[in-house]
């Protein structure tokens, strides 16, 4: 009978123990931030997120700043205006958000230093689920859309 009573007990402490939840995966991809001139007064970087589950963006940390921001672009009124968004960057499972110039974007508030382009920049992404992350995003110009660039004056 004490058998019985074992693998009983046993079974309701199986059924009754909180169910272990896969962690949310965030991959991040394209990561890269612009150069910046001496003494500017902040810097912008740039990347893509594809989240397993639904999940928020909702800080990013580096040594070589002040702060960071996520922030967005928008225009109203016919003026671009840019803002915090205070409540993150929302990354619906499985969809590629991309961060572009012109778009929501990483802002590194009173950088410690020049970004120089060829070097690169910490980034401590922090999300909502999923563990934070830390990349080293490569400072360049961004790329020029092909056709662009290439007038011929005749």
């Amino acid at each position: 009978m004490k058998p019985i009573l074992a693998l009983l007990s046993l079974a309701l402490l199986v059924a009754c123990s909180p169910k272990s939840e896969t962690q949310t995966i965030v991959t991040v991809t394209d990561a890269w931030c612009r150069p910046t001139p001496a003494g500017a007064l902040a810097a912008a970087c740039y990347l893509t997120l594809t989240a397993s589950a639904d999940d928020r963006l909702v800080g990013v940390e580096t040594p070589l700043a002040e702060r960071g921001e996520v922030h967005t672009m928008d225009m109203t009124g016919g003026v671009m205006r840019m803002r915090k968004l205070d409540d993150g960057l929302a990354l619906p499972k499985s969809t590629p958000v991309v961060l572009k110039p012109g778009a929501e974007h990483l802002m590194l508030i009173a950088p410690k230093q020049q970004l120089a382009e060829d070097g690169s920049v910490p980034l401590t992404l922090k999300f909502a689920k999923a563990p934070a992350q830390t990349i080293n995003a490569p400072v360049r110009l961004p790329a020029i859309p092909h056709g662009q660039g290439m007038a011929h004056d005749n």
